[in-house]
């Protein structure tokens, strides 16, 4: 969608979207899968038929593109077709694949003690205390204001993060005692104007900005690198451990769906099936079926004779 012959469409599409208040990652990701049909096409997308759709998906099925893009690019063409040119015959033509269910890769607490203890500077080891300590998102994790730690109340203020949600985690006594030897630390250049409750945790490079999630996963796996960590563990996979492990400690699931933001019970309820330490307890129903050990006997003796 990026040529001159559909740019009016590309723009009422971002209104459409931005109407709806939808993201700007999601809004980049609608048009990058549109930008994608219309060269598959290799006309504008408002002139595409129910067989241009078809011929698109059996496209994505021939190619390497995963389930999960898949379904991604087809939600992005869904909206073009039913919200911005209002052809629900198109946007009936458009299915999504069952992804498969896998469960989540998490670290062990030894693995994560040393990923912690391998953090090269104190700014590294604040970042991924706060992914692990408090179960943060990425994104979460980067744009922390001052504002949003509550040591009065031990909790540190989650805004507006993933579907427009706060939320409230656990803000533990190790933690704040991190964040304030951050504090001391932290850069503070061209900071003179702005409000010590708004200003950034983590400040970019970029004046006024946050650091990047990029930078943040780029750190993570330089220290997973450093720590041994062989499994292809992600920066996610922090917050995959800290549900795991609480679970593990015998914590209610729904206080942990509460401090992950989950809005159904069954979202976090996979990490039952990760909880390694709770599957090991279990007691198999053929050790069940084993008889009991008998005693041995005791030889009665005979009564004397009168």
């Amino acid at each position: 969608m990026s040529t001159d012959s559909i740019s009016p469409l590309r723009q009422r599409m971002i209104e459409d979207m931005n109407a709806r208040k939808l993201c700007a990652g999601t809004q980049k990701g609608h048009i990058r899968s549109c930008r994608r049909f219309a060269a598959f096409l290799k006309r504008s997308p408002d002139r595409a038929t129910a067989e241009d759709i078809r011929r698109f998906q059996l496209h994505l099925s021939a190619t390497a593109v995963s389930i999960c893009n898949r379904n991604r690019i087809m939600t992005g063409l869904r909206f073009l077709f039913r919200v911005t040119l209002r052809r629900l015959d198109l946007a009936a033509a458009i299915y999504h694949l069952r992804e498969p269910q896998k469960i989540p890769l998490v670290m062990s607490q030894d693995e994560t003690r040393r990923l912690l203890a391998v953090a090269g500077s104190l700014k590294v080891r604040m970042l991924l205390s706060l992914g692990y300590g408090c179960g943060l998102r990425a994104g979460e994790v980067v744009r922390l204001k001052v504002k949003h730690i509550d040591s009065a109340q031990s909790i540190i203020r989650v805004e507006q993060s993933k579907s427009r949600k706060d939320r409230n985690v656990m803000l533990s006594a190790k933690t704040l005692d991190l964040l304030r030897q951050w504090w001391k630390a932290r850069p503070s250049r061209s900071e003179a104007a702005t409000p010590v409750a708004e200003r950034w945790l983590f400040p970019g490079t970029k004046l006024g900005k946050p650091m990047t999630t990029r930078q943040l996963n780029r750190l993570f796996h330089e220290a997973a690198d450093a720590a041994g960590i062989k499994k292809g563990v992600t920066l996610h996979a922090l917050r995959h451990s800290f549900a795991t492990h609480l679970l593990e400690r015998g914590t209610d699931i729904r206080i942990i769906q509460a401090l992950l933001g989950h809005d159904k019970l069954d979202t976090t309820a996979r990490y039952t099936r990760v909880a390694t330490a709770m599957i090991a307890g279990i007691e198999s129903p053929l050790d069940l079926l084993s008889p009991p050990l008998k005693k041995p006997r005791k030889n009665k003796k005979e009564p004397l004779l009168a």
